[in-house]
Formats: structure tokens, C-alpha cells, sequence
């Protein structure tokens, strides 16, 4: 006579195996829960997407998924012996990235939109795999986060310990320099330390690199955490020698142009021997060859039902979807028509010429020439709708300065006769010869861009405001191909002595924006 407990024990004692058909069963909710996220949150992918294809520091983003995949077949082994048991209660963690996307939203802040949308993939992932399959699959399943175009905001920290870097190496080998912000000068010539010469591309995709790595060569999570810390700080020190490389070649070669023209190509030829170096670093400590094993004990084979995985799947998606809804309801209430003002007044002595709209004209920009006794200025100005968020505002002062966003750009902002920063931002790019001054105005007065701002914006989202939020630009009107080489610095020493000159153009305009 067979005893059950025994016959149950020894059951119990079988490892688990998804087979096939399993995978195939968990692939339907897994796909439509996928896809409705993707649907329903079609703003951020797009914006994703459209950040891989347009920047060299995201490039790498489209082989994240492929890489992941990669990672999930690597491991297939780890998996024996672990069934799906999905988790209805997991949905629940789906509520506080509902209000923190709601809040980045409200903010402008779209790579916190996009972060919080891959959150909701884990969740929906935790929610049907169950705590002990996704955590076998934890590895690759959280390399997902790096679809996200993640870390702009490092950009001006790079350039200063970029441009500091520079400064030691200078002083260290005797080169005479003056370094005034990011602009170094030599008695061979001048050097800008630009965002892209930052190292955000080496940084982001060493970083990427670098957890790739560490989860196909490491077990140990105390290897895995140490080599992802060296593949971050040695990039950032890497490209600090960069610069200081070429600008050390500018000083022997004689010429920092000649220095400089293939200073893209020595960067990524850099970054190359900098990443074979952290290979090579890596490899006496791997561990890739120790037998894979989950550390999850075996259990007996679970069998889940179709029914509650695509009720989980759904109700993922609705839990997520309560915050698009919210925002927009919120947008549609505070939207209101906008009286663009027709003419600025920038001051005396100057003489205004309206320019007509054309067909292709946005209904709410407007433009005007102005002439002050010396180069002519192309003003233009965008006014929106007391309630929005800083997103629309930021991507038109993007939109607006688009034609300075070359490999060239050097910016800063104009201080005023008293020494003090301005909210102007001046754009100069030499390749092609473009300069434009931006600024904006919340409340009335002018405001940089920041989570000050953004907060702000996002309070009068809620609460409306008696200003409208406005895009000022200010460019030189004339033809850059035909200016001579002291006719384009007569040109470029124009722009911020217009605005010098008509100090009061800031409150004029904040004057403006009152509804």
C-alpha cells in the first residue's frame, strides 16, 4: 500500500521544468500585457526611439533587447527546476509608479516617464513569472532600464572635470595656457571643451558595456558590483586624458586646429583600447566557467491558470493606465486660447519691422526684425497656454535653437553689467557659422531651465497661473556664408550687446506674458 505523504514527498523532490508548451502559454499574456504598455504609452517609446537614432551616446539602446534575450538564453539553465507562479498581489506595486509617472509628467521630465514605463514592464513581468522565476531572470529582465536615454543631465559635470583634468595636465608639462570656463587657450591656438567632447557617449555606453560583462563573466555579486563601479569611473578619467591629449597635440603639432579635426575619430579610437583595457582587466577574475546554478531551491511543477495571467496582463495595464488619463484630463481643463502678443518693444532708438505670418506659421509664433544702428536682429516668440508643463516649452526652446545644435555648439549665458548670469542663453555654433540667443519667461519673469522651473510649471498646472509661459529668441539677420572673418566677429560681438543694451527687454516682455 503506497503512503500519499511519501508518494507527495517524492514528488516534491522532482525539479520543475518549463517546457515548451509552458513558455508558449506564458508568452500570450506576456506579449499582449507588452504590447498594450507599448501602446498606451507610445510617447516615450517614440521619444526613446527617436533619442537612439539622433544621438551617438544612445546608439547602442537598439541592442539592448537583442543583448537581453541573449542574456535570458545564457541563462535557460538556471531556470530548471523553477516554475511560473503568478502573483496577482504584485499589480499593487503598479500604483506608486502610477503617481511617481504622474508627477514626472506634471514635471516635464520624460526620461522619468520613460524609466517609470519600463517599471511597469517588471511589474507586469514579476506579476505573471512569480517572485522566484523573475528573480532566476532578474539579470537581464533589469538590463532593460537601459533602453531608457538615461544621464543628459551629466553633461555640464563632465565638462568641468573634462576641463579640469586639462587644467592639471597643463600646469603639470609646462604648457603656458589661460582657461576661461570651458574655452583653453595656448599660444598655438584655442580649444572649447563642448558637451559632446564631455564624455557622456563613452560614459553611457561603458557603463552598458560594463553590465553586460559583469552578468555574462561574473557570479559573484561583489565582482559583478566592482567591475560596473571600474567601468564607470575609468571612462570618465579616460576622457580626460582625451582632452588632454589633444590639446597636448595642439601645443607640439604647432596648430589646435589641426589638433582637433579628427577629435571625434580619437575619441572613439580611445575609447576602443579604454574598453579592451577593462576586458583584459576583468578576465583574470572570471567566473564564467563555474556551473550555473540558480541558488533557488527546486520545487514541484505549478500549474497556472490562462485565465488569471491575462487578468494579471490587463489589469497591469489599467492600473498604469489611470495616469495618462489623469494627465490629460488635467491638460484639457487647464487649456485655454492664447492671445500672442503682435509686437515687443525693445527699447529706444530702435526700429521695429513686423514680420507677417506664413502659411506654415504656427498660430502662436511670431517674429519681428529690429534695428539698432548696427546689426540687424531677427526676434522671435512663442506664448502657450497658462496650464502646461515645462515638456511642451522645453521642446520648443529645443525647436527654436535647433540650427545651433551642431558638433561645434559653445554655450553660456550672458552676464549682465554687474557681473551677474542673465536668462539668456547664447548658442554659438562654427560648423555651419549660426549664433542665437534663448530665453523663456514663468510667471512673468524670466526662469532657466531646471526642476524650479519645472516645479513651478507643474503647480500652475493645478492651479493655473495669470501669465503666459513664452520662447524668446534672438538671432543676427544676416547671411553667415558671405561674411568675412572679421565681418562674423563683428557679428558675433552684436548679438549679446543688443541685449546688454536694452537691459530692459526682460521686463518688458515679462510685462507681456500677463493675461
Amino acid at each position: 500500500m503506497n503512503s500519499p505523504s511519501l508518494d507527495g514527498a517524492l514528488l516534491a523532490d522532482v525539479p520543475a521544468v518549463m517546457t515548451g508548451p509552458d513558455w508558449r502559454r506564458l508568452a500570450l499574456p506576456l506579449t499582449l500585457g507588452l504590447l498594450l504598455l507599448g501602446a498606451l504609452f507610445n510617447k516615450e517609446v517614440l521619444a526613446a526611439v527617436q533619442t537612439w537614432n539622433a544621438s551617438t551616446a544612445y546608439n547602442h539602446c537598439f541592442l539592448i533587447i537583442p543583448i537581453t534575450l541573449y542574456l535570458l538564453w545564457d541563462r535557460r539553465f538556471d531556470l530548471v527546476g523553477i516554475g511560473a507562479r503568478p502573483m496577482p498581489m504584485a499589480v499593487l506595486l503598479a500604483v506608486p509608479l502610477m503617481a511617481a509617472w504622474l508627477i514626472a509628467e506634471r514635471l516635464g521630465i520624460m526620461e522619468g516617464r520613460q524609466l517609470i514605463v519600463v517599471s511597469f514592464a517588471e511589474v507586469l513581468l514579476l506579476a505573471i513569472l512569480g517572485k522566484r522565476l523573475w528573480w532566476a531572470m532578474s539579470g537581464p529582465l533589469l538590463y532593460l532600464f537601459f533602453l531608457v536615454p538615461f544621464g543628459e543631465f551629466l553633461t555640464p559635470k563632465l565638462q568641468d572635470f573634462t576641463t579640469w583634468f586639462i587644467r592639471q595636465g597643463v600646469d603639470i608639462v609646462g604648457i603656458p595656457a589661460y582657461i576661461d570656463g570651458y574655452i583653453i587657450e595656448i599660444p598655438q591656438g584655442t580649444f572649447f571643451v563642448a558637451e559632446a567632447c564631455a564624455g557622456l557617449r563613452f560614459l553611457i555606453a561603458s557603463i552598458a558595456f560594463g553590465c553586460l560583462y559583469a552578468l555574462t563573466m561574473y557570479r559573484s555579486p561583489a565582482r559583478r558590483v566592482l567591475f560596473v563601479l571600474v567601468s564607470i569611473v575609468v571612462p570618465i578619467v579616460a576622457n580626460g586624458f582625451r582632452g588632454f591629449g589633444i590639446v597636448y597635440l595642439g601645443y607640439v603639432l604647432g596648430s589646435a586646429q589641426a589638433a582637433a579635426a579628427d577629435h571625434i575619430l580619437y575619441g572613439w579610437i580611445f575609447f576602443s583600447i579604454v574598453i579592451l583595457m577593462l576586458i583584459a582587466l576583468g578576465l583574470p577574475f572570471r567566473q564564467d566557467e563555474l556551473p550555473t546554478q540558480s541558488g533557488i531551491p527546486h520545487e514541484a511543477p505549478a500549474r497556472f491558470s490562462m485565465r488569471t495571467a491575462l487578468a494579471i496582463s490587463v489589469g497591469t495595464v489599467i492600473v498604469a493606465a489611470i495616469s495618462p488619463t489623469v494627465a490629460a484630463s488635467l491638460t484639457m481643463a487647464t487649456a485655454t486660447s492664447v492671445q500672442v502678443p503682435d509686437f515687443i518693444d525693445p527699447g529706444a532708438g530702435c526700429a521695429v519691422r513686423v514680420t507677417p505670418p506664413g502659411a506654415t506659421t504656427p498660430l502662436n509664433l511670431r517674429s519681428q526684425r529690429v534695428v539698432c544702428g548696427g546689426v540687424p536682429m531677427d526676434m522671435s516668440w512663442v506664448a502657450f497656454s497658462p496650464g502646461i508643463t515645462a515638456a511642451p516649452l522645453m521642446a520648443e526652446r529645443r525647436r527654436l535653437a535647433l540650427r545651433a545644435e551642431t558638433e561645434g555648439l559653445q554655450e553660456h549665458w550672458l552676464e549682465t553689467s554687474d557681473g551677474m548670469p542673465s536668462a539668456w542663453r547664447i548658442m554659438h555654433s562654427t560648423d555651419p557659422q549660426y549664433m542665437i540667443a534663448v530665453a523663456m519667461w514663468v510667471d512673468g519673469k524670466p526662469a532657466r531651465p531646471g526642476l524650479m522651473m519645472r516645479g513651478r510649471m507643474a503647480m500652475n498646472s493645478l492651479f493655473g497661473s495669470a501669465f503666459l509661459p513664452m520662447v524668446v529668441t534672438v538671432t543676427p539677420a544676416v547671411d553667415w556664408e558671405t561674411l568675412s572673418a572679421e565681418q562674423t566677429n563683428t557679428v558675433d560681438a552684436a548679438l549679446p550687446a543688443f541685449l546688454l543694451r536694452n537691459a530692459n527687454l526682460d521686463k518688458t516682455i515679462g510685462a507681456m506674458t500677463r493675461r
